[in-house]
């Protein structure tokens, strides 16, 4: 599955758009996790959530390594999910 959206500028989105754009990527990504989602991978998970929302590029650097590191089904999770990899890519993109 791919996500053929083109990739957005977020230096010029709207703090309110970039919330809906994450609230709705990691909905969707909580609802593919489903019983998987223990309470350690949901604070993982919303983790990556807060440094998404605040373009905190080192956290979510350290963030994802924990990920990959502590729960590797969940980092390639978060991989092959077409909206957070978007996201990730946009903040590695801005070069925050």
């Amino acid at each position: 599955m791919t996500d053929d959206t083109p990739v957005t500028d977020s230096r010029s989105e709207t703090a309110g758009k970039r919330s809906e754009r994450v609230a709705e990527a990691f909905d969707d990504l909580n609802a593919a996790l489903a019983e998987r989602a223990t309470p350690e991978v949901r604070e993982a998970v919303e983790k990556l959530r807060a440094a998404l929302l605040e373009k905190d590029a080192a956290g979510l650097s350290g963030h994802l390594a924990d990920v990959k590191e502590r729960h590797g089904w969940l980092y390639s999770e978060l991989a092959r999910h077409p909206r957070i990899a978007k996201l990730v890519n946009e903040l590695a993109l801005m070069g925050l």
